[in-house]
This record gives C-alpha cells, structure tokens and sequence, in this order.
C-alpha cells in the first residue's frame, strides 16, 4: 500500500513524499488516518533545526535530517498484525506518537478506540494530554485559581481543562488581542496581556493575593518569569512550555525560594508508563480520560481548531509556522 507523509527534509525545507507502506507487524496495527493536528512549538522547533534534546540521554545532539512531524491524529485501522487482539479492521481510533502520514503502522499500544467521537476531536486527544498531565502535577483543587501564560495550543487547552477540573477565576494571558478573545471562549474568566504595567497586580487583586496554579505554556524565559510575579505563595507552577535555552535565569531566591514556589517538570515523557496514581496518569489513562470528557460534553476540542488543510498544502502552512509567531490551530484533513 502507498503512503503519503510529510517530511521536515531539511531545516525549512517541508515535502510530501510518497512511500511504499509494508504490512503492520506483530503487534501492530494499519491505521488510515483521518485527521492530524499541527503542534506548533514542537514542530517550528524540529523544522527550524533545533537540536534534539533526549529525555533519557539529556545532552544535546546536532540536528539530522529528515524529520517526521506530527503525533497526534486519527483515523479508521485498515489492518491487524498478529498477536493484536484488542482491535479490528473498522475500528475508529486516536493515535499517540504517531505521524502526518495518510496510512500508516503503528503499535497496537499506542491507539485507543474512540467509538462515535468525532475524529476532529479525536486528533486533539494526544497534545491535551500535555496540559492535562501538567495540571495533574499541580494538584488543582476545585475553586483554586489557575493563571496560564501563552494562549497558543497549549494554553488554550489548559484553558478548557481547567474549566472542566473547577478552576476558579481561569486567568489567560497573551500579548495578542484576537488571542485573548479566543480564550475567553474557550472558558477563561479574564484575559490580561503580560505587557500591561499593571499586568501582575491585576492577577494578584483578581485571585485574593496570587494564583494557586500557574501553567507556562510559552516555553520562552520571560513568560516563567512573568507567572512567577503573579502566584501565591506556596502556588504551583507547571513548566508545560518549558525554555529550551540553558543561558536564562530568573530571581530565585525572590520568586522561588522565598515565596516557597513549586516548579514542576510536565515534559511528555515525564508520566509513568503504567500504573496511574494520584497526580500521575499514563498516556493511555489520560487519553481514554479526554476520551470521557469529549463524549459528556465537557470538552469541545475540535472548537478550538481555526483552520483545516489538504496534505498537499503542508509546504505553505508550515511556510507559516516558521515566520508566524501568532499561528493558528491548524489541523490536516487525509480524507480529501
């Protein structure tokens, strides 16, 4: 069977390539995707030529080329490798860690059935459980208040996962106006930008003194720097969009050490691989989780999604990514 897929061939560089698809192996499933879902901060950084960093070898490594973008996605499965008893040809699943690819192999583990839910929102499932896991990690109590920096994919998600966990006042902040309006939506209670004077003053009088919760999701150092100046003391801080660069710092002793500030690690990889407990959830738990939520109506992930394109526009959209720090939430329709 062919395959078509994206590919980050060199740094800018974006092609649709088309390859021979073998047959899924033991263990694996065929899966025609039908949506895949952009994750903006990841993606610019793989195609601008980021080095990798590596969880479990942390020191960094040149760049290689090509890249393979895109692991949150769904689709119908095609195929059923041997030893795979949990699925069938038909089944309608989302993916984790899978590829912008229209077919595609994948472990059986890393697919989760979605019954009747919409694959738009489906396609979401994996980059919520960012936020979801990040929240998790704060111990969000119901009626605390929660502050999120950055109101791209990530915060906007955070956003609508703190409604859903009973987050009160729900503060998003992003310098962009249209940014703002569009957290407003998605169920925040108040939209600040960072670079008001009064920005931090305003957080602290609209939570009684500070933000119990805090989740950064720029990954720029400023943006830690200015959630820390809005918490309360003994908050939670969760750094979901962490800075890449080892050369920022901030006042530690000020607005860490002091203040008995929590900065917690909420990297993807950073979750047990089985075996949930408090605060700490599986991939699998977390997306059978989102799963719930989409088919209650607590969660309309696919509402957040601003533009829909064909695979054979990639090359422009991601054009965008690298040039456009205000770009959109954009997902790639394989059906057409």
């Amino acid at each position: 069977m062919n395959s078509q897929q994206i590919v980050f061939v060199q740094t800018n560089v974006v092609e649709l390539r088309e390859t021979e698809l073998a047959d899924p192996k033991a263990g694996e499933v065929q899966v025609k995707l039908a949506v895949s879902s952009v994750s903006s901060g990841t993606e610019r950084a793989n195609l601008s030529g980021s080095r990798s960093v590596s969880v479990m070898a942390p020191e960094e490594t040149e760049a290689v080329f090509p890249r393979y973008p895109g692991y949150s996605s769904a689709g119908v499965i095609v195929k059923v490798g041997d030893g795979v008893t949990d699925f069938k040809v038909g089944d309608r699943v989302a993916l984790w860690w899978s590829v912008h690819a229209s077919v595609q192999n994948i472990a059986a583990e890393n697919v989760l059935p979605i019954g009747n839910v919409p694959f738009e929102d489906a396609a979401l499932f994996h980059i919520a459980t960012f936020p979801l896991a990040a929240i998790r990690k704060c111990r969000l109590e119901l009626g605390e208040s929660a502050v999120v920096m950055g109101m791209g994919i990530l915060g906007l998600l955070a956003v609508a996962l703190l409604k859903s966990a009973g987050a009160a006042p729900i503060i998003a902040v992003d310098p962009q106006a249209d940014k703002r309006q569009k957290a407003l939506a998605c169920g925040a209670d108040v939209a600040l930008d960072p670079y008001d004077p009064s920005f931090a003053d305003t957080v602290k009088q609209l939570t009684d003194g500070g933000a119990k919760v805090g989740i950064e999701g720029t990954g720029v150092g400023a943006g830690l720097n200015g959630i820390l100046d809005c918490m309360a003391r003994y908050g939670r801080v969760a750094l979901l969009g962490c800075t890449r660069s080892s050369d920022f710092t901030i006042d530690y002793y000020r607005k860490v050490h002091g203040p008995g500030i929590s900065l917690i690690g909420a990297h993807a990889a950073a979750r047990p691989s089985a075996d949930s407990y408090g605060g700490w959830w599986t991939q699998k738990e977390d997306m059978a989780a989102l799963k719930k939520l989409t088919e209650h109506g607590r969660l309309q992930l696919a509402a957040l999604v601003d533009e829909v394109h064909r695979p054979d526009e990639c090359r422009a959209v991601y054009e965008r990514l690298v040039t456009d720090r205000s770009f959109p939430i954009v997902q790639f329709d394989w059906r057409t």
